[in-house]
């Protein structure tokens, strides 16, 4: 757990779980290039909030563009929000819909990570 707290110290609940148990295994290096590309990937679940109330002003969906669910964000989008159905559960489930992106993204992370920078490999070795 302390590593996510000393390079990702923004995370809180379940992502905060997650990526500590991303991060166990991981060397100084590995976990700081994990933070630092995660981090850029990652999205905050204020915006998908913020971007879900837009879909009452007339453009529905975008929030699940931004999540890269693009069919669903089309759907939305040509049905307004489906009758502004759909756009006010999202709204509920804003926190949850944000956690699963954001848990594909670090899953990934971790795997490019992972490969980029393997255990046995010294760090003065990395540049050569």
């Amino acid at each position: 757990m302390s590593k996510v707290i000393l390079y990702m110290p923004e995370l809180e609940g379940d992502e905060q779980l997650l990526i500590a148990s991303l991060m166990k295994e991981m060397t100084e290096t590995q976990a700081e290039q994990f933070a630092r590309v995660y981090r850029e990937r990652r999205r905050d679940p204020g915006i998908t909030l913020v971007l879900a109330l837009v879909g009452f002003l007339g453009i529905a969906g975008v929030h699940r563009f931004v999540l890269n669910q693009i069919v669903i964000g089309l759907l939305y989008l040509f049905t307004a929000g489906l009758c502004f159905i759909g756009t006010v559960v999202d709204m509920v489930n804003y926190k949850s819909l944000t956690f699963g992106y954001n848990k594909k993204q670090a899953l990934e992370v971790a795997t490019l990570i992972r490969g980029a920078f393997p255990l046995d490999t010294p760090p003065d070795q990395l540049s050569a």
